[in-house]
């Protein structure tokens, strides 16, 4: 008897990384002779099978996209209904709730919590989704009434945009699918009150991929001088300054996100922050010819490199910024910098660092990468995209410190 839901076979040996635990699927990777790849409907679900016919699981697919199909289950009888929505989100729920007291982070994490390309964070009564394929597109009403079961929320706001959603062939969309979504939602981390704007704001809004970063830095902050770049709407510069640092810099090209950190720092108390508008690599090097130097500094970029081919240019990017930021560290000063760029490899954002630490006498204190709610499957490298590094430079280079004996 055929099977109900069509198949997607597999050329001979194309099999391993799914086997091994990847989700992913390629055009490439299709027999489309024995089953026509074209002919399938983007968002559906196909049944996913071997060269020999073997079933594998099931997967959202597109045959529009190079990345033609991902994952759902290795489980071929397993039905993509609500009930599979309300499992792998509760699953998603619980972990959370064992790791953080307050509702605010990330709830979904596409393939770190089996639902790949889907995307949900939570700020308290409020969630707000990205979908990255046309199948969480196309189950988006399962999703809303799955999350709606679940924790009764006070709005649902669908965030469609970004690159991921245009190679999909998905239009841009933004709209509250469930319940109200104010023009602003409020988030709380590190002991600080965060105003953001969930529609015009960068992804959902916030980025909770650096909390414990953040944390972290926040130890070395006391009487410290910090600068802090690509600064959003402060999620590093007010926890720094709460914490201790008597002057914090906070530089962002964007006018609106600072109008909001601004506001945050207002409602915060924190009035050793100041903002300043401007492009990073130029703030650098006005800062470098103004003899400015600082004790703590933070390099936090977007995405330099989208893709493969931009590998070049995006990694050049990131040396010139470091090198800039190295110039303006104090003898005893702490670099926080990182790359969220997928497609730079942990050893290729070193390499880029150690060229502009190469003058001077620097060492790599601690490797950070995303926070809890951001988990990746270990077959699946792609998604540990946060990668970080946290430098200091010496109390004085080595051959200040051969002057001072007498060499």
């Amino acid at each position: 008897m055929a099977h109900p839901i069509p198949p997607l076979r597999l050329k001979k040996n194309e099999d391993r990384r799914l086997r091994i635990g990847h989700p992913w699927i390629y055009s490439n990777e299709v027999d489309v002779g024995r089953t026509p790849l074209s002919g399938l409907t983007p968002g559906s679900v196909c049944r996913v099978e071997d060269h020999r016919g073997q079933p594998l699981g099931l997967a959202h697919v597109n045959p529009h996209a190079l990345l033609c199909a991902r994952l759902l289950t290795r489980n071929p009888e397993e039905a993509i209904d609500l009930a599979f929505y309300a499992r792998r989100l509760r699953d998603a729920l619980e972990l959370r709730a064992a790791m953080f007291d307050a509702p605010f982070y990330r709830l979904v994490h596409g393939e770190g919590d089996g639902l790949p390309g889907l995307v949900v964070d939570r700020y308290g009564d409020h969630l707000v989704m990205q979908t990255g394929s046309a199948g969480m597109e196309q189950d988006l009403a399962l999703i809303v009434a799955a999350l709606t079961e679940l924790l009764q929320p006070r709005g649902i706001l669908l965030k469609g945009s970004g690159v991921a959603r245009s190679v999909e062939g998905l239009p841009e969309r933004i709209e509250v699918l469930a319940g109200v979504v104010p023009e602003h939602l409020e988030v709380f981390e590190n002991g600080c009150s965060f105003v953001l704007d969930p529609r015009q704001g960068q992804k959902t809004g916030w980025f909770y991929d650096h909390r414990s970063n953040r944390q972290r830095l926040m130890q070395f902050a006391p009487g410290r001088r910090v600068l802090d770049l690509f600064s959003y709407l402060g999620g590093f510069a007010l926890p720094l300054a709460r914490a201790g640092a008597v002057e914090v810099l906070a530089v962002d090209r964007s006018a609106p996100a600072l109008a909001l950190l601004d506001q945050n720092a207002r409602r915060n108390g924190l009035s050793q922050i100041r903002s300043q508008e401007g492009e990073a690599l130029e703030s650098l090097r006005v800062l470098r010819d103004r003899g400015e130097s600082f004790d703590l500094i933070v390099l936090d970029p977007p995405a330099l490199i989208k893709s493969r081919k931009d590998v070049r240019e995006g990694t050049a990017a990131y040396a010139r910024l470091n090198d800039l930021a190295l110039r303006l560290l104090r003898p005893g000063g702490l670099l926080f910098t990182a790359s969220c760029s997928y497609h730079l490899s942990r050893d290729a954002l070193l390499q880029a660092i150690a060229r502009g630490a190469a003058r001077g006498s620097y060492r790599v204190l601690a490797e950070a990468g995303q926070d809890l709610d951001h988990p990746y499957p270990p077959a699946v490298p792609e998604a540990r995209y946060l990668k970080a590094f946290l430098l200091r430079r010496a109390q004085s280079e080595e051959g200040e410190e051969d002057k001072a004996m007498g060499a």
